[in-house]
């Protein structure tokens, strides 16, 4: 097991380097001036500018933070390669940079964005295994039944609605229509996460974004469990464990649940990921404090140090997810040695 750990760290390390070199490529093809960006299109003094292209490790500067000058007098420029370089070091050192528009540290930001995050995205994910393997095991125990058929219509339904759409009608239900209905007495918070001038608890405010989040992955996680199932239910220890007299519920629970998880695990797994990443699009449509809403508004402002830092994190939670991910196979299935060579197999 610790050589098999010890191996998927160590196949981070290109994919992070990769991804880091996608990123800054992006931030050097991308058309737009830096500087510009930083002072917000005022324009700033030329002495003010060459200073804020030291800082930003555009030119050569001296230990007083000074532009240095060729014999031309001209200044002389960072090549791509260094700037990668010294980016990288920063990065090493848990320096994400310095917000343009903020005006604040990328760490310091995201500190404040990424508890939300988590919290949305833990809440979503237990919507997801809760609903989603609870209606996979109704749908494939009932097979053919009302059950079966009411899942997979719903399933369908949710796979084929968009996240946005999904979330404003759900804003427009319970938000507007039933608190309409009822004169005000029940309604539910369709944008915000709470604090002290909310009308509802913190609680209440997860309710309409976590459903959204989780709405078309418990869809998935409901088939992948009902095929799953299905599946293993046709296999030769399942069959002779019939013949001895075992109960369907035992054969389910103590026989058939742990092989037909493996891949529902998979999936939840690397989908909570994904929400870990954050959800842009279910935290923009319900203005919630996230990270995806952080990097949606840093992209439209062009923020380059807050999407590269904000990427940045959520390239290293994925990878650790994923490996975490990976480890539970052997506590599922027994069968699968992980770390040990193909002879040892």
């Amino acid at each position: 097991m610790g050589k098999y750990i010890l191996k998927r760290v160590l196949q981070f390390i290109p994919v992070f380097i990769g991804v880091t070199i996608i990123l800054f490529a992006m931030k050097t093809i991308v058309p737009g001036d830096p500087i510009s960006m930083i002072t917000g299109g005022r324009s700033v003094p030329e002495q003010t500018r060459l200073q804020l292209e030291v800082e930003n490790n555009m030119i050569y500067g001296d230990e007083s933070g000074r532009p240095i000058y060729d014999e031309n007098g001209d200044t002389i420029p960072v090549p791509i390669w260094e700037q990668y370089i010294r980016y990288m070091d920063d990065l090493l050192h848990g320096d994400l940079g310095t917000s343009y528009q903020k005006k604040r540290p990328v760490t310091d930001i995201f500190a404040e964005k990424y508890p939300y995050t988590v919290k949305l995205a833990v809440c979503a994910i237990c919507l997801e295994a809760v609903m989603g393997i609870g209606a996979g095991l109704v749908s494939a125990i009932k097979r053919y039944s009302f059950w079966d058929i009411l899942v997979t219509l719903i399933t369908s339904v949710l796979v084929a609605v968009p996240a946005f759409w999904l979330g404003m009608i759900l804003q427009l239900t319970f938000g507007i229509w039933l608190k309409d209905l009822t004169g005000g007495a029940i309604s539910l918070p369709i944008s915000g996460a709470g604090g002290p001038n909310s009308q509802y608890m913190d609680w209440v405010h997860y309710i309409l974004p976590a459903f959204t989040l989780a709405a078309v992955s418990t869809a998935y996680t409901a088939r992948i469990m009902r095929s799953q199932l299905l599946d293993v239910m046709n296999q030769d220890y399942i069959r002779t464990a019939k013949a001895k007299g075992l109960s369907g519920r035992a054969i389910i629970l103590h026989h058939a649940l742990k092989n037909a998880l493996i891949p529902v695990v998979t999936y939840i797994g690397i989908d909570f990921g994904a929400m870990m990443a954050g959800a842009i699009l279910t935290e923009t449509v319900f203005n919630w404090p996230g990270v995806g809403s952080e990097i949606y508004r840093a992209i439209s402002s062009r923020d380059w140090p807050l999407v590269m830092g904000g990427v940045t994190i959520i390239i290293v939670v994925v990878m650790v997810i994923n490996l975490l991910v990976d480890i539970s196979y052997a506590f599922l299935d027994p069968r699968i040695r992980l770390g040990n060579s193909k002879s040892e197999d």
